[in-house]
C-alpha cells in the first residue's frame, strides 16, 4: 500500500514540478528498449539533481555512473554557461545508448562520456588536473561507494556539493547483520561520513515510485 501511495504522489508531482520534455521520456524509453536494467533516478529525482546543481551554481559537474545518460542530460542542463559534465560508465553497452541519448538531448557538447572503471578512470582525471569539480553525483556499483567518495573529496573544493544515491537500500543500511555487498559499501561510506571532518554530511530517506531508499549529501568544507 506504502509503494502505491509515494508512487501516486510523484506522478501527482512530476507534470506540475518536473516538465519532462521529449528529450528525457525518450531518453527514458531508449535505455528500456535497449535492456539497460531500470535503476535510473525518476524524473523528481532529476529535478531534485538539477536543484541541487544550480544551488552550488555547479559549472564543473562529475558523475560516476553513466547508465542511459537520464540523470546526464538533467546535470548537463544545470551546469552554468561554459560548463561541462565528466560522466564515467564502466559498460560500453551503456554508455553507447547513453551517447546517442545525450545526442539526441543536444548536450553532448557539454559531456565528456568516457567508458571504463571509474577506480581507473578517477586517476587520469587527477592527472590530467580536471578538478576542481563544484557537483558530484555518485550512482555506481555500491560496494565500490567510499572509494568513489574518497576520489572525489580529492578532485573537488570548498563548498562542492557530493551526492550519493541508493544508499537506505529499503531499511537495510541499519541492518548490522546485512552481509549483501551493496549494503556492506553503504555502511562503509556511512562510517566514512561519521569521521571525515573534511565535510558537513548527512543521509536523507527518500520514498517514491522506486520504493524506500536514500542519498547521502556532503559539502565539501
Amino acid at each position: 500500500m506504502a509503494n502505491d501511495v509515494w508512487t501516486s504522489v510523484d506522478d501527482y508531482l512530476a507534470p506540475r514540478l518536473v516538465k519532462q520534455d521529449g528529450a528525457l521520456e525518450a531518453a527514458r524509453a531508449a535505455s528500456v528498449a535497449a535492456g539497460l536494467p531500470e535503476i535510473a533516478v525518476t524524473p523528481v529525482q532529476g529535478k531534485l539533481l538539477q536543484v541541487l546543481a544550480k544551488t552550488v551554481a555547479a559549472k564543473h559537474v562529475l558523475e560516476i555512473g553513466t547508465l542511459g545518460g537520464y540523470s546526464t542530460i538533467w546535470l548537463a542542463r544545470s551546469v552554468a554557461e561554459g560548463g561541462r559534465v565528466v560522466t564515467l560508465e564502466a559498460d560500453p553497452h551503456h554508455a553507447q545508448v547513453a551517447q546517442q541519448n545525450l545526442e539526441n538531448a543536444g548536450v553532448a557538447d557539454r559531456v565528456d562520456l568516457r567508458v571504463g572503471k571509474a577506480i581507473e578512470s578517477l586517476p587520469v582525471l587527477e592527472q590530467e588536473g580536471a578538478g576542481p569539480f563544484d557537483f558530484v553525483f555518485i550512482d555506481a556499483d555500491k560496494p565500490s561507494i567510499p572509494d568513489y567518495f574518497r576520489w572525489a573529496l580529492k578532485l573537488t573544493r570548498p563548498g562542492s556539493l557530493i551526492v550519493v544515491d541508493n544508499v537506505v537500500r529499503k531499511g537495510k543500511l541499519a541492518d548490522s547483520e546485512s552481509r549483501d555487498d551493496a549494503v556492506l559499501g553503504c555502511r562503509r561510506l556511512v562510517e566514512l561520513l561519521e569521521n571525515e571532518s573534511r565535510v558537513c554530511a548527512t543521509v536523507l530517506q527518500t520514498v517514491g515510485e522506486k520504493g524506500h531508499d536514500g542519498m547521502a549529501l556532503a559539502v565539501v568544507l
